[in-house]
């Protein structure tokens, strides 16, 4: 399967929307001023061997952009590599020229081409980007984060966690592995082969008396900013200090636990939006998602403070080490002594956000069925066409029919989730939620962002092998 066919048949198939070329032009050519940002090819040591992968840096050297909301996204992107490929600015709400999904409206980046963006960057958050083909298993993302310039007087440390789960096999043969595992036996149920992992670990879990896949793949290594927990990242911080931890899941296939272990947590933000303050330890979040918690070092303590990531539903872990001078930092092992948690909704439930949506009927709604089939390997969408008017209040529900979870990312928008299994509430607004098998998720959207956007899983290899659809604008 070639990368530029694997992401954009399903937003082919929906309303078409016609821009004058003049237009498609201007916004593929280059700008002066703005930052810079290089995709190019890096070497990077994984459990004491070299591995080829990509790199999103700045003219810095630094990876991915900060900016500061208010501003205009004002980048230049240069493709330094010998592939094509094309970034999405997951996070931000730019208009649908910019979207980063091959050939929707623009095709790919060109080997040692460059396309230039202009569009206001927003609101405040912590965001990514990352490339919207396989080449994503490959590193090809990086942080994007949108400081809030009222925190500029604030006597506070941030650090920025990405995680990603490492294979030394290339996606390609990822993704032909899971397509050629048959391991027959059970019969679907709802659309979902039962019978077994397709390449990977599955987890003892139950649901209802149903076998549920958790690991669909075993990768080599679990990174947080590039490393492993064989040789972490060690953050110098201060003792007795703030500091603000965002946390980024660019795993392509594995949701991860937060572990803060000796530090109580305040989770203030999800997916780059405020959220009411939770506290806490442990904090749930699955593909795409973001979270960002406050904490505070002790003062009387000498000792180092590792934040981990726990992978879900195994004992694998990764993450960093917050330093305070003078302390020691025993060695962490990759593995833990006991499984982690499989994620739920449990704090899903809870959370509210600061800025609610306001309080209307729902102009349209639709119905979207989450399908596959794990024996042979095929995920899908089943709706009605989602087609909406600029102005529409729209509300999906999302209803889980497979034994495996989704994490469902809606391209432009942003949403605010108003129902868990039918029980409607005002929760957060977001851009990524998790749907876990034969649950619901009921999501409104405020359609104020004409194009034909990208709806889709997550999970990479769900995505790349049918879990994606379109939120389509009629005019």
């Amino acid at each position: 399967m070639k990368r530029r066919d694997i992401l954009k048949g399903a937003v082919a198939g929906a309303a078409a929307l016609a821009f004058p070329s003049g237009l498609l032009a201007e916004t593929s050519a280059s700008r002066s001023g703005g930052q810079t940002l290089g995709i190019s090819r890096r070497t990077i040591e994984v459990n004491g061997k070299a591995a080829s992968v990509f790199g999103l840096r700045g003219a810095d050297g630094a990876p991915g952009l900060r900016l500061r909301a208010g501003d205009a996204f004002n980048v230049r992107l240069r493709n330094e590599t010998a592939e094509p490929t094309i970034i999405h600015w997951h996070g931000l709400t730019p208009p649908w020229l910019s979207d980063g999904v091959a050939d929707a409206p623009l095709p790919l980046i060109g080997a040692q081409a460059d396309r230039s963006f202009d569009f206001p960057v927003g609101d405040p958050g912590t965001h990514w980007m990352h490339a919207h083909t396989l080449q994503e298993q490959l590193l090809l993302a990086a942080p994007l984060i949108v400081a809030d310039p009222a925190d500029d007087a604030n006597d506070e440390q941030e650090v920025v966690i990405l995680l990603h789960d490492f294979s030394f096999s290339s996606p390609e043969e990822l993704l032909a592995g899971l397509q050629s595992k048959n391991t027959g036996g059970a019969m679907p149920i709802n659309g979902m082969d039962l019978s077994g992992d397709a390449g990977g670990a599955m987890a003892g879990m139950s649901h209802g008396g149903m076998a549920m896949d958790i690991n669909d793949i075993e990768y080599d290594a679990y990174l947080a900013n590039d490393r492993s927990l064989d040789d972490p990242e060690i953050v110098p911080a201060a003792r007795g200090g703030r500091v603000l931890v965002r946390i980024i899941n660019g795993a392509t296939a594995t949701a991860f636990t937060i572990d803060f272990g000796a530090l109580e947590g305040e989770l203030i933000a999800v997916d780059g939006q405020p959220v009411e303050p939770v506290g806490g330890r442990r904090f749930p979040m699955t593909m795409g998602q973001r979270i960002d918690v406050r904490v505070r070092l002790p003062r009387d303590l000498s000792a180092a403070f590792p934040i981990l990531a726990l992978r879900e539903g195994s004992k694998e872990r990764t993450g960093i080490v917050l330093r305070p001078a003078g302390a020691a930092v025993a060695k962490l092992g990759t593995a833990a002594d006991m499984d982690a948690p499989v994620i739920d909704l449990t704090l899903e439930a809870q959370l509210r956000a600061i800025v609610p949506f306001a309080s209307r009927s729902a102009d349209k709604t639709f119905e979207m069925a989450l399908t596959g089939d794990m024996t042979a390997y095929r995920w899908g969408l089943e709706s009605a066409p989602i087609l909406v008017d600029t102005g529409d209040r729209v509300e999906v529900t999302l209803r889980n029919d497979t034994m495996m979870a989704h994490p469902m990312h809606l391209h432009g928008h942003r949403f605010q989730v108003v129902a868990i299994d039918g029980q409607r509430f005002q929760g957060a607004v977001r851009d990524t939620v998790l749907v876990p098998p034969m649950r619901s998720i009921t999501i409104a959207v405020d359609a104020g962002n004409p194009g034909q956007w990208a709806f889709h899983c997550h999970h990479l290899y769900h995505m790349a092998s049918g879990m994606m659809s379109t939120f389509a604008y009629r005019s």
